[in-house]
Parts: C-alpha cells; sequence; structure tokens
C-alpha cells in the first residue's frame, strides 16, 4: 500500500500542534549512527500511538523530520547506471524503472518523528512502497558497479610484473 505522506504530514504536524509536545523540526536521517529502537509500523501503523508512548513517559521535545523526493536523487541513479557495463535491453529496464520513479519528483518520501527517553532515540520512521522501490533500485545499480569495478580490477596489470 502506497502511503501519502503529505497527508500523513500534515495530520502528524496538527496532532502535534495541538499537544503538549515542543517540535524539533530535524534534518532528515540525522539519527544515523546513533543506537535507535524503531517503532513497528508495519503492525502498529498509527503514529498517535507512538506520541502516546513518548506522552506517557514524560517526553517534552519530539523530533520531526520528512524528505523530499529530489530529482537530482534520480538524476544520480541515471549517472551510477551509465557506469555500469549492462547490455541494451537491463539498461533499457532499468531507464524504465528510473522513468516510472520520475512521477513521484517533490513528493515526501520519508517521515520520521523521534525522541529521547533514558538515553535511547524511540523512532517511529515510515516510507511509501514507491521508495523502497526507489532503495533497491539503486541496490541493484551500485551492485552492478561494484561488479563492474571487481572485473576491472581482476587484470590490472594487464600481464605485466614488476622486477623491483
Amino acid at each position: 500500500m502506497d502511503l501519502n505522506l503529505e497527508k500523513l504530514k500534515r495530520q502528524a504536524l496538527d496532532y502535534l500542534a495541538s499537544s503538549e509536545f515542543a517540535v524539533f523540526q530535524s534534518v532528515p536521517h540525522s539519527l544515523e549512527g546513533l543506537p535507535l529502537i524503531l517503532w513497528d509500523v508495519e503492525r502498529e501503523p498509527d503514529y498517535r500511538r507512538f506520541l502516546e508512548v513518548a506522552q506517557k513517559a514524560g517526553v517534552k521535545i519530539v523530533l520531526f523530520a520528512d524528505a523530499r523526493f529530489e530529482a537530482a536523487d534520480l538524476d544520480e541513479l541515471e549517472e551510477h547506471l551509465e557506469e555500469t557495463d549492462l547490455d541494451r535491453d537491463e539498461q533499457r529496464e532499468y531507464q524504465a524503472r528510473i522513468r516510472e520513479l520520475r512521477r513521484h519528483e517533490g513528493e515526501t518520501c520519508g517521515i520520521e518523528m523521534a525522541f529521547d527517553y533514558n538515553s535511547r532515540i524511540y523512532v517511529y520512521e515510515t516510507q511509501p512502497d514507491w521508495y523502497d522501490e526507489f532503495v533497491t533500485l539503486e541496490d541493484e545499480i551500485m551492485e552492478r558497479i561494484s561488479e563492474t569495478e571487481d572485473d576491472d580490477s581482476d587484470d590490472s596489470l594487464g600481464g605485466y610484473f614488476s622486477k623491483n
């Protein structure tokens, strides 16, 4: 199911504005590298339940961040695609998948809410299915690039060796 994160973002911000929480507008992915405890959005997608936990724990500040899907993300992916040694049919298939994702340019592709409690960061994070497709596509292309680089490094000496 593809989420409408624009609608969800507005609802969450309205909910937070009417609550007792102070909202800290955070930068997306600024929590990377920290030990996180993730909310199970698959089984419990309602962000209000997450915020109820924060409220019951006596939390006063909630971090909020949202990310936009930029054309530059897809442009960079196309550049990486050119670095692969895929045949024409494979190139076309990847290009078609990239074109399909272009219709989502400018849309919200991720929402993060978080709070600190007893030196642990609790996080509610969600993204739409189409963004999962982008991440999968990116992983596939980057894997193909590393395969190409591995193939190139196998014969890096080009049949010559040094007697030094």
